[in-house]
């Protein structure tokens, strides 16, 4: 959201309140996806898991109060634009990203493909719904604070979310086979425990390098046609491709 606003030239504080709710919406999708019910996942960032750290029940409730927050702010927090208009737009945007045409609908099809083979088409499509909706609503949101942007610049920051989501993905399934746990500060191989379909079990860990730096590319095109090919996105970008945790 922040890289977003400085390539457009936007305040920061003018997409406080967006950033905060993707935080808060990225933190509870994480709080669930660490559940019982779905990963069983033990550690996050290196500490406890919610719900090994309290209980199931205070896990889901802290992910039902979190998703909740997100959409509290947008609607009044004075980090958002003043006019009501855009802040419903930051709504309906953060709103479609994180439901069942987005991250919770992409995380549906992932559990479902638990133990099952799947096109490298079939888990790019969960991608784009499980990782790439939220990210891509990271930088659209950032875009709406920015009331003089055209259709054009806002296709091209548009694709690059996209495009960006996919890899991150792909990225986080090739650490979650080879990534040092002391850095990512969660459980590897937990896919492989869960027999899941990742890019790098059905094309293998090259073919999911490949693709990674393939969509980088894309990415760095996307930003380029605008004039923004030295800018944070890009920076953001570059990161993605070589990320560790």
């Amino acid at each position: 959201v922040y890289a977003t606003a400085e390539t457009l030239g936007v305040p920061a504080d003018r997409v406080d309140a967006a950033a905060c709710a993707v935080e808060l919406i990225h933190a509870y999708s994480l709080v669930h996806d660490d559940l019982p019910a779905m990963d069983d996942d033990d550690l996050r960032r290196g500490r406890l898991t919610c719900h090994r750290a309290f209980d199931e029940a205070t896990a889901i409730l802290a992910g039902d109060s979190l998703q909740v927050l997100a959409f509290k702010i947008l609607a009044s927090h004075a980090g958002a634009p003043a006019d009501a208009a855009t802040r419903v737009r930051l709504i309906d945007t953060l709103a479609d990203a994180s439901g069942t045409s987005g991250m919770a609908g992409g995380q549906a099809l992932d559990l479902a493909a638990e133990g099952r083979s799947l096109t490298l088409a079939e888990i790019e499509q969960i991608h784009v719904l499980k990782t790439g909706a939220l990210i891509r609503a990271s930088v659209v949101m950032a875009a709406h604070c920015a009331p003089s942007l055209d259709a054009a610049r806002l296709q091209s920051l548009k694709d690059f979310g996209s495009t960006v989501g996919i890899a991150f993905q792909i990225q986080d399934d090739l650490l979650d086979v080879e990534g040092d746990v002391a850095l990512i500060g969660k459980a590897t191989g937990s896919d492989e425990a869960r027999a899941m379909p990742t890019y790098p079990a059905i094309a293998g860990l090259e073919s999911a390098r490949a693709r990674v730096r393939e969509l980088h590319g894309r990415a760095a095109e996307a930003l380029e046609t605008p004039g923004w090919g030295g800018g944070p996105l890009a920076a953001l970008a570059d990161w993605l491709l070589t990320r560790r945790h």
